[in-house]
């Protein structure tokens, strides 16, 4: 609970302000417990009114979005794009397309996506949107459909220097080639305004792999600095079955320890042996199955009916990589009890604040999404580097500077707790050092 005055206030008028949107209120409250040392230590915080600003997005887009299904018939989402702080660069962070989206989710997306561009010490500022469009169950021809009609309003919002998307939850090669194909032809100009792109129109290498891969270099930093061990040897228990769980999956592998379980939204499958990518990547990635066919296919495979179900799996590190909030009290419980030493959000704000407290009281080491999941965005921010160049680095140049940010990455987090009075808890480090970063900017900018 918040003990400062000023930061009451500011986080009441917020509740005031956007009522009902719980994800967004959720994300804003876990940094401003954060922030409290920071405030009070340096009072022009609160006299220049940063906070205030901070939790308030620049801009706030919602629009409709029409399309025209197989049959003929005509339906309409709903679309948004939130530019919430470009006080450090033009704003970054994905698109989501999900049933699920809506303000308060694009809100809490765009808010933590100011601390993590800040983190990847990459110009980025902080935005994110979507729509509550679901790509399941449609053809190419829908999916074209929808994203052209979505551009076709974004498009007036963005650009390489204001505001450039990437992909989310829903959102891959095949919707960014959409998207990127009716901007090319709204603005007549080819210019890096996506990232994710594909290989032959500006994309980068290790781009694909780049949000897992960074959780696991992130994961590996934290225990070897907070522990001094690796992650060679270890059980984890991966969530998600997307292309964050799929690709820390992979390079788990390559570190030499052993992913034992991918979920998806009807369940879990558990693979004692380990996770075998070649056949994880062909179900979802090319047939756009579900993890069941995973379990059915997979010799001494389990399938498990409740994807919740995953985090009972005994393990020594658990990955969260599928959504806000699915791994509550009850799954921490049960990961604790099992003897989990860490716990890396693979996801964005996986873990709801219950299940934060209870794994730091019991001395669980937490890499927070913000933090451990900066991997994408950071690979976003060297596309955006190769397309202002014209030029492209190899997949080996690419995966080492990843490499290289998520240890700066780390260890920004880690001295900023440290300094503050807070060592090894990296949660609060991480939304300090995000914020001082961005702090700094908005001072030096004038009240804008």
């Amino acid at each position: 609970m918040l003990k400062n005055t000023y930061l009451q206030e500011v986080y009441g008028e917020a509740s005031r302000r956007s009522a009902g949107e719980k994800e967004f209120l959720q994300a804003v409250l876990e940094v401003l417990e954060s922030l409290e040392p920071v405030i009070e230590r340096d009072p022009s915080y609160e006299k220049l009114g940063i906070i205030e600003r901070l939790i308030e997005p620049e801009r706030f887009i919602q629009f409709r979005v029409p399309w025209v299904d197989d049959s003929g018939k005509v339906r309409v989402n709903r679309g948004y794009r939130v530019q919430f702080n470009s006080a450090i660069g033009p704003y970054k962070g994905g698109l989501r397309f999900h049933p699920s989206v809506n303000a308060s989710i694009i809100k809490f997306l765009g808010f933590e996506q100011t601390f993590k561009n800040s983190l990847t010490t990459l110009p980025m500022g902080g935005g994110k949107g979507g729509a509550d469009f679901d790509p399941k169950g449609k053809s190419d021809g829908e999916v074209m459909r929808f994203c052209q009609s979505f551009m076709s309003e974004i498009f007036r919002h963005i650009g390489p220097d204001t505001d450039v998307p990437a992909g989310d939850i829903g959102v891959g090669g095949r919707e960014v080639g959409f998207m990127f194909g009716q901007y090319k032809r709204l603005k007549n100009e080819f210019t890096g305004v996506l990232t994710g792109k594909g290989l032959s129109f500006g994309g980068s290498l290790a781009r694909t792999e780049a949000t897992g891969y960074g959780a696991c270099y992130f994961t590996e930093e934290m225990l070897s600095h907070l522990k001094g061990e690796s992650l060679k040897g270890k059980r984890v228990v991966i969530s998600g079955s997307g292309n964050v769980a799929t690709y820390c999956a992979e390079k788990l592998l390559q570190l030499g320890a052993l992913p034992v379980t991918v979920s998806d939204s009807s369940g879990y499958a558990y693979d004692e042996k380990g996770i075998d990518i070649a056949l994880l990547k062909q179900i979802k990635e090319v047939e756009r199955g579900r993890v069941s066919d995973y379990a059915a296919r997979r010799p001494g495979a389990k399938y498990g009916e409740n994807c919740r179900e995953v985090f009972t799996v005994p393990c020594d590190v658990a990955m969260p990589c599928a959504t806000q909030n699915e791994l509550d009290e009850t799954s921490a419980e049960a990961l604790i009890k099992n003897g989990v030493i860490a716990v890396s959000e693979g996801a964005n704000m996986p873990c709801t604040p219950g299940a934060v407290e209870k794994l730091l009281a019991a001395g669980v080491l937490f890499g927070p999404a913000k933090a451990a999941n900066a991997g994408g965005v950071a690979t976003s921010g060297l596309e955006m580097s190769q397309n202002s160049q014209r030029y492209s680095w190899s997949f080996e140049e690419v995966d080492s500077k990843l490499h290289d940010i998520m240890k700066k990455v780390y260890r920004s987090a880690a001295e900023a707790a440290e300094e503050y009075g807070m060592a090894g808890n990296i949660l609060a480090g991480a939304n300090i050092a995000g914020f001082l970063k961005v702090g700094a900017a908005m001072k030096a900018q004038g009240i804008v």
